[in-house]
């Protein structure tokens, strides 16, 4: 008797096994058809890798993350009928493709420069943003290029361009994981001037916590920012992407978000 019921309940087990597995590849299958063909991570959601704080490209505040990648992204996961949901992991995680490769998330948003090294990891949207770099020290600090600032203790956020600019032109700098970490190393003194890109060294000083800093010198170091997807496994969400983007750029959304972000637009 005890042997026909454990029987019983071993061939009921399975069937709901394999009932469930029809209805997940079911839902699946309906959760693709809904987005046009695209698979996410988590079904109803657009989730995205970044890497906080990197204001004004994203940040937190009261507690929700905000900023010029959010909202380009919110266009997309708008276009996908779901919402954007956002993850907070390494830069380093995202720029090898280890994020997007592990399941993580969709796409990658974290202010990232298009690179040839990065290509080989990722499949870059279209440039959404040319970016420059500037160099940041106390007044009165005498720097005032790379060149001066080379034989100074000088700070990079790690895993960045800014950081491989500081090293192509002969320092070794201290590298910071965080852009805020990077700040307060200029700020304590551990550092004398620190390289980042120039929007984000623009909000830094609109506090006036950090008024007696200024910009020392740009860079124009002819970068563009792109978003990301795992390489060769996601055309359909790539095109997407650069869909959104080309129709913020001909309707007016991209220089509105712009405008509220960045500030105005550079000309020429």
């Amino acid at each position: 008797m005890h042997r026909t019921f454990t029987a019983r309940a071993a061939l009921v087990a399975a069937a709901l096994v394999l009932l469930a597995g029809c209805g997940s590849s079911d839902k699946k299958s309906t959760d693709a058809a809904a987005t046009g063909g695209i698979k996410l991570v988590k079904s109803g959601e657009l989730t995205t890798c970044t890497h906080l704080p990197y204001p004004p490209f994203q940040s937190i505040d009261n507690g929700k993350v905000v900023g010029f990648d959010v909202d380009l992204i919110d266009l997309v996961a708008k276009d996908l009928g779901v919402q954007q949901k956002i993850v907070d992991t390494p830069f380093e995680n995202i720029k090898t493709g280890a994020a997007l490769n592990a399941g993580q998330c969709d796409v990658a948003a974290a202010g990232m420069t298009i690179t040839e090294e990065r290509k080989k990891n990722l499949d870059f949207s279209l440039p959404y943003f040319d970016a420059t770099q500037a160099l940041l020290a106390k007044k009165g600090s005498g720097i005032t290029s790379m060149d001066t600032a080379k034989d100074k203790k000088v700070g990079s956020q790690a895993s960045t361009t800014g950081e491989d600019y500081v090293k192509a032109h002969g320092a070794d700098p201290v590298s910071f994981e965080t852009s805020d970490a990077e700040l307060n190393g200029l700020r304590s003194g551990q550092v004398q001037v620190i390289v980042q890109d120039l929007p984000v060294v623009n909000g830094w000083l609109k506090d006036a916590a950090n008024s007696d800093f200024e910009i020392v010198a740009n860079l124009d170091t002819g970068e563009q920012y792109g978003f990301a997807v795992k390489k060769d496994a996601n055309d359909e969400l790539l095109a997407k992407i650069n869909a959104a983007l080309t129709k913020a750029k001909s309707d007016g959304t991209y220089d509105t978000l712009y405008s509220k972000w960045i500030g105005d637009k550079p000309t020429g």
